[in-house]
C-alpha cells in the first residue's frame, strides 16, 4: 500500500468497536468468504469510519468520474445488532436485495446509487469492483483489494476534497 495505514482513517462517525477475532469469524460466517488480510489489518486499527480522503485511478470512466473512483470511508465488522451504523459489511445481504446488486459480493462503500466492493464471483479471491446499478456499470478496479490499496492516492490529486 502506498499509502501508510497508519495515516488511512479519519473519523470512526458511528464509534465501531475495536474489532476482535469473533467479529472477524461471525462475519466470515455470516458472509460465507473469507475477507482478505489486508483489509483486516486496516479494520485492526480503525473498525471502518471515514478515511483521510482517497481515490483510485481508473482506465475506464465511470458514472463518478473520467478516470477515478472515491473511497471516502470503508465498512467495518460491527456485530451487534443494536449498534447503528451506516458502516457494516454485514448489511451486505440487506443492500444487495434493496438495491439489486449482483450476488457474491462483499459491500465495501458506496451510497446505493454506486458501490465499491469485494467481487468473489470468480472465486475465493476476490477482486475489488465498481458497480453502479442504475446506470449499468460493473467494472473490474482492482486484481485483488492489496492492488486497490497499493493503487490508492489523495482524493486531492483529483481537486476532490
Amino acid at each position: 500500500m502506498a499509502i501508510d495505514p497508519r495515516d488511512f482513517w479519519d473519523v470512526n462517525f458511528y464509534k465501531h468497536p475495536p474489532l476482535t477475532d469473533e467479529m472477524i469469524a461471525e462475519a466470515e460466517t455470516t458472509l460465507g468468504v473469507r475477507l482478505p488480510t489486508e483489509l483486516i489489518e486496516l479494520l485492526r486499527i480503525q473498525n471502518g469510519g471515514y478515511t483521510k480522503g482517497f481515490a483510485h485511478p481508473m482506465k475506464q470512466k465511470t458514472t463518478w468520474a473520467a478516470d477515478h473512483v472515491p473511497l471516502a470511508d470503508l465498512a467495518g465488522i460491527v456485530t451487534d445488532p443494536n449498534h447503528e451504523t451506516a458502516q457494516n459489511l454485514l448489511k451486505t445481504e440487506y443492500m444487495t436485495r434493496e438495491w439489486g446488486l449482483p450476488s457474491k459480493q462483499v459491500l465495501l462503500s458506496g451510497d446505493g446509487h454506486y458501490w465499491i466492493t469485494l467481487d468473489y464471483r470468480k472465486g475465493s479471491m476476490p477482486s475489488v469492483a465498481w458497480i453502479d446499478v442504475e446506470c449499468g456499470e460493473d467494472i473490474q478496479i482492482a486484481a485483488s483489494f492489496a492492488a486497490f490499496l497499493a493503487g490508492l492516492v489523495p482524493a486531492s490529486t483529483y481537486n476532490v476534497a
